[in-house]
This record gives C-alpha cells, structure tokens and sequence, in this order.
C-alpha cells in the first residue's frame, strides 16, 4: 500500500537558493530595521524560493474547498448529520458561504470541489465534480477508503494544482468542508505523529461533554483496531482519513511539483499537509503556514513540519478561511518589499548585522 514516489515521479526538489539570497537582500536594502517584518519577511522569501523567483507577485490566488462526506458520522462524533456538507457546499459555490465572503474581500477565487459528497447534487450547483466516491465507510467497522481510492483522491489534488498553476494562479489555499473530518483529521494526525490521540481530540464543531469522551473512544479503537500506530501513511489513510484530506494532501504534493505555494488553514488541512509531507518528502518547504485553529491537534503538526502559525485567534471556521486571511496580510507585506524606497535612495546608512 506504500505510495513510491521515485516510480510515480514525484521527486521534491528543493527551492530556489538564488530566488531566496536575491530575495533576502531585497529586504536588506529597504529602508527599515532588518527582519522588522519578522516571519513575513521569512514568508516572502519561502515564496521566491518556491517559484524560482525573487520578484514575487501574488496578484491571483485561489482557494480550493475539498468537500467529502465521512462515514464515522454514523458513530455519533458530530452535532449533525452529513446532510449538512452538500448544503454547506452548494452555498460556498454560490458565492454564499463563509469562505466566499472572505475570499471576495481578499480578491481570490473559490473553488468548491466535490471529491466525496454523499448523495447526488443538483445540476447548475457550480461545484467542480471530481467525486472519488460518495462518501467514505463508518471506519469503526470497515476501512474509510480502498487504496486505490486514497490514490484516485491524491491525484485529484495533484492535477488541481497543476490545472491552476497552467491558468496563471500564483498561489493558492485548501480549505475543506465535510461533517466528520475533525474525527479522521485526528485519528490521521495521531497515527503519523505516533500519539496518543486523547490529547489531540477536540470538540469539533462544538461536542458536549459526553460527545467528546464517544469522539475519543472512536478514534482510540480505530487505531488500535487497524494498528497504525506504526503503519506507512497510505494505510492510514486508508483506514481513517477522509477524501478532503487526501485531495488536500495532493494539492500540498502539486504545490511542490509545480513550484506553486499553498496555504495550509486549520487543523484538518494542517493534517493533510502532514500527510503529504510523509508521502513526498520535501513538500513541506512549499507550504505557507497561516492560523492555529483552537483543535489541539494543529499544534503538534505545525511541531512535526516545523512550521508556525502567523495567526492565533481561536478559529475553527474551516472552509480555508484562516488561510484566506494570509493573503491580504501577504499583499501589505509585498507592498513594503515592492515599493518602499531603500537605504541607497535615501540616503541613509543600511542597518548592520550582527550576531549575539
């Protein structure tokens, strides 16, 4: 069940060393203290690493909802039924959904992908239709997915990436919608981190108490039922993860193949970059880290990919709208690096660096 990534092709190279020295003595030279845009200048410079060039521009961008139905929803680990995720999707591909507002006033594009809903959706929704299969199995008593189907939903995000980067996207961000995908974000994350997942579970969409302790035993048993404590990534995702995750992980995988960045959001997204990350070494360098949602799982990924999270707000929106929120902070941030003049136009002495 092992993906082998040299005999599929996708062999990570690593960024561009010229793009990121051209780009940090670009920030060098603008007229402020050095580094006093902190991480953002890191950020800048990851990105002209990523696409080989140190005059980044992000003028078009795109967030990608993968939008699946899981079946451990039958489990009872969630406020409502999986009904909800072709509602939810119908809406963000009208324009109507959470991610859709925020993304208007960020100025990118939504793209609502149906790589797993559950049940038939009606003509004209405006989602993009790449279903895998509807809906995943209740993984409590039957494996989520065949592996032939983990490998039709990573290829899926694959091509995305590809699609968009041919269409002129110079950046994009996953997002995610799907009644269930906290619980196989958790049992995913907890099989690849090697921990115990009780510390890493959350309420989710907003558990009770007991809804919680029933969210715990489920992924609990599921892992020690599959025994994945140990397992390679495309058995667990096999055994417990969902389509969104796996369209979300090839995308990450895309992103790294076709020199394009992508936004990592919350904790289900955060998983999936972790996810691709395990099965193409080296994709992690192509990631843009954005928010640290309130699941407690998010932190200990960002840990594991040596990532941090630009924003702290005790979100857990999901639909990408903690990633969407990095591209208006991005453009402030490109509008010092482009336009403010330099030490040299000024006049002034540039600031020296020194070591502690």
């Amino acid at each position: 069940m092992r993906m082998n990534m040299e005999k599929t092709g996708y062999r990570i190279q690593a960024p561009d060393e010229k793009a990121m020295q051209d780009c940090r003595e670009r920030w060098d030279a603008v007229a402020k203290p050095l580094n006093g845009l902190g991480r953002f200048e890191t950020l800048i410079t990851r990105i002209a690493g990523i696409t080989g060039n140190a005059d980044v521009r992000l003028d078009r961008r795109a967030v990608v909802v993968m939008c699946a139905d899981n079946g451990i929803v039958a489990e009872g680990v969630t406020q409502t039924d999986q009904s909800v995720t072709a509602v939810v999707a119908q809406n963000i591909a009208k324009g109507k959904g959470n991610i859709s507002r925020m993304a208007q006033t960020a100025h990118a594009d939504v793209l609502a992908v149906d790589i797993g809903i559950a049940g038939d959706l009606p003509e004209g929704s405006g989602i993009l239709s790449r279903r895998v299969s509807s809906g995943t199995e209740n993984f409590a008593s039957a494996p989520a997915m065949t592996p032939e189907q983990v490998s039709a939903a990573l290829q899926t995000g694959i091509t995305l990436a590809g699609e968009l980067r041919e269409k002129g996207y110079r950046i994009l961000a996953t997002g995610e919608m799907g009644i269930g995908n906290t619980t196989t974000g958790t049992a995913v994350a907890a099989a690849l981190l090697h921990m115990d997942s009780d510390g890493l579970t959350g309420r989710g969409a907003g558990l009770d108490v007991q809804g919680l302790q029933r969210k715990k035993k489920v992924i609990r048993e599921a892992l020690e039922k599959y025994d994945l404590q140990n397992a390679d990534p495309m058995k667990v995702l096999s055994c417990v993860g969902g389509l969104d995750i796996c369209g979300m992980a090839g995308l990450f995988i895309g992103g790294a193949l076709y020199h394009i960045p992508v936004a990592i959001d919350g904790c289900i997204s955060a998983t999936a970059a972790l996810a691709a990350e395990r099965l193409a070494p080296g994709c992690s360098r192509y990631m843009i880290p954005s928010h640290c949602s309130r699941e407690p799982v998010q932190n200990a990924v960002f840990a594991q990919l040596g990532l941090r999270a630009v924003i702290d707000a005790d979100m857990a929106l999901g639909e990408g709208t903690g990633a969407v929120m990095m591209f208006p902070l991005l453009d402030m941030v490109l509008a010092v690096y482009h336009s403010t003049v330099t030490f040299a136009e000024s006049s002034l002495e540039a600031y020296h660096s020194f070591s502690d």
